[in-house]
């Protein structure tokens, strides 16, 4: 069992038990992740979270009671909240949608290498968001734009550049040297846009990007 404070500890919710039991022994294989709990529906999370204070809840989006997208309000109004990674069977999935706009810091296939899975974990764990541009613009592409919801944020020329290399999945490092800029100033502008939106996270402001038509998905 993985012990020690750089210890990622993740709580899986799936209602299908046979699939908590692999992403246990997936997970549970690594040298700095450890499983400190199990449930099999949205409904027992806030307990579960309570008991076991996990850093990532690892989430099923569709589960037949409270699914993931009701589990992950939840999870994202307590304070403070663990780190909210939804999985999905499908790509095209409209819940995964309904996840991230509810607080959901990424998402991942169920199909996943073992470990691709693992990573994801640590990089949401670290404060790092999780996207994957090509299945958030298919997304976004499937659902008409609900207007331009920017505008109102008056966002600089600049916050704006940085917001459409969020979108297509670039790290603040990446964009800094895409801008030349230090990566210090990234980071101020991605927190004074992400105020600006209202928005708790670099994913809610790529949902928004797309969703209000400010960046265009590419066909």
């Amino acid at each position: 069992m993985a012990t020690g404070p750089d210890v990622v500890r993740v709580l899986v919710v799936d209602d299908e038990p046979l699939v908590r039991a692999g992403l246990r022994v997936i997970l549970g294989a690594e040298p700095d992740i450890e499983v400190v709990g199990e449930a099999s529906d949205g409904a027992e999370v806030p307990g579960a979270v309570a008991a076991t204070r996990p850093d990532v809840v690892l989430l099923d989006v569709r589960m037949p009671r409270v699914d993931g997208i009701a589990a992950t309000r939840a999870i994202v109004a307590r304070d403070p909240a663990p780190r909210v990674l939804v999985m999905t069977t499908f790509e095209h999935d409209d819940h995964v949608l309904d996840a991230l706009r509810a607080g959901a810091h990424g998402f991942l296939l169920k199909r996943a290498r073992p470990q691709d899975l693992a990573q994801a974990v640590r990089v949401v764990a670290l404060g790092e968001s999780l996207l994957f541009p090509d299945a958030v613009r298919r997304l976004a592409t499937a659902h008409p734009a609900r207007g331009d919801a920017l505008r109102s944020a008056r966002l600089s020329e600049r916050e704006g550049e940085v917001l459409r290399l969020m979108a297509t999945g670039r790290s603040n490092q990446e964009i800094a040297n895409e801008l030349f800029l230090g990566v210090e100033t990234v980071r101020t502008h991605v927190g004074n846009l992400l105020g600006k939106l209202g928005v708790r996270d670099r994913t809610q402001a790529v949902v928004a990007a797309y969703e209000s038509g400010f960046v265009r998905p590419a066909l």
